[in-house]
């Protein structure tokens, strides 16, 4: 009887945990792999927070994450232990998602040892190497290395095609976040108090619009996150809405926005929320205004418009689909598009009605049943 394949998982924030939790489920439900996680910590807190509601514990934990950490520093690290647990595991596969100094490093440690690459999400392009920087070019790294090639929809496939990666090694999957949404908002339904964290919140803003708010991209540092701050200062001036912002914790985010925004009464500057908690403000929010990818995606699958503060998007499917509209940093088109959206019915009825083009919430299982061909080879 052949032996299960060894598929090394990779990966180190919060974003990727939540789209390869359920790729790690369904390998553990296949007898024909033996998954082995390793973990960066890359994001240390918000991390750990996925593991605990997805129940899973890494087999091999870094650690690498350090205050005001470089980026060239970070990916030596990276490259340097996570080629150690790959010569200790000896793995048949190694798994990446995404876009992430891990991912990228993951990718070309297993490179380094003719170790076949699976990229999930794979074929995200802006076009652009400095936005999302950087981001754009650890994932054209992992392109070029992959062995197979999860593709979230047809125009990520195109992008691969169209960088001659063979058609047989691209398979169009849909979004594994999808999945992960779905699973998590029938645990809240089940189990309210997953989410209880929020109830105070929604009691104190009861009958005002919510708007909700992530921000943390690298290239809105400086002048992109004030103007940001004082739109969201413009935006919670209206007596019927509130904004709920649960602030990243790099400093370069936190300086600015506590700066700005504490002590607002529209405003709850939060800590990051764990995966339940943020589904849960997917769901009471009216409109999400974000530069994170994540949540272009997320939110569509709640009917939920996104405003993305960014000059370009890796996804623009979401921006054909009628779900997502860029709105770059400045302060008065931001503050337009919100308004817009809170005061014109068919505006918003137009981007909440739109179709999610990110998936059914079966990718994590097309994923596993394409790697079980390619071992069958």
């Amino acid at each position: 009887m052949t032996a299960p394949a060894k598929i090394l998982v990779v990966f180190g924030t919060r974003p990727e945990a939540i789209k390869l939790f359920p790729v790690v489920a369904a390998l553990q439900d296949d007898p024909r792999f033996v998954p082995i996680v390793c973990v960066s910590a890359q994001h240390r807190q918000m991390l750990d927070q996925v593991l605990a509601i997805a129940g899973i514990v890494p087999d091999h934990d870094l650690d690498l994450m350090r205050p005001d950490q470089t980026l060239d520093g970070l990916t030596a690290a990276l490259l340097t232990e996570l080629g150690r647990v790959m010569d200790a595991e000896q793995p048949d596969r190694v798994m990446v998602q995404g876009d992430t100094a891990t991912a990228m490093a993951g990718a070309l440690a297993a490179y380094y040892r003719k170790i076949p690459v699976d990229h999930v999400e794979a074929g995200l392009r802006s076009g652009n190497i400095y936005h999302p920087w950087p981001e754009e070019v650890n994932r054209k790294i992992i392109g070029s290395i992959a062995s197979l090639h999860f593709a979230p929809t047809e125009v990520s496939e195109a992008a691969l095609l169209a960088e001659n990666v063979p058609a047989d090694r691209v398979l169009v999957t849909g979004n594994t976040v999808i999945d992960a949404l779905e699973w998590v908002t029938m645990q809240i339904e089940l189990f309210p108090e997953l989410a209880s964290g929020l109830f105070d919140l929604e009691e104190r803003f009861a009958g005002k619009r919510i708007i909700g708010v992530t921000s943390h991209r690298r290239e809105n540092f400086g002048g992109g996150m004030e103007s940001i701050a004082e739109a969201i200062r413009q935006i919670a001036a209206r007596p019927d809405v509130a904004v709920i912002f649960p602030v990243h914790l790099n400093p370069n985010v936190r300086r600015v926005m506590n700066a700005a925004l504490e002590g607002l009464d529209n405003v709850a500057l939060i800590e990051p929320l764990d995966y339940p908690h943020f589904a849960r403000l997917l769901s009471i929010a009216e409109i999400m205004l974000t530069d994170s990818g994540g949540v272009q995606e997320e939110a569509p699958a709640l009917g939920k418009p996104v405003l993305v503060m960014r000059e370009t998007t890796e996804r623009p499917e979401g921006v054909s689909a009628g779900t997502a509209r860029l709105v770059g940093t400045e302060t008065n088109r931001i503050v337009t598009e919100i308004f817009t959206l809170l005061d014109d019915k068919d505006a918003y009825e137009n981007m909440a009605r739109a179709h999610n083009p990110f998936g059914d919430g079966t990718s994590a299982r097309r994923i596993v049943e394409r790697l079980g061909n390619e071992i069958g080879r």
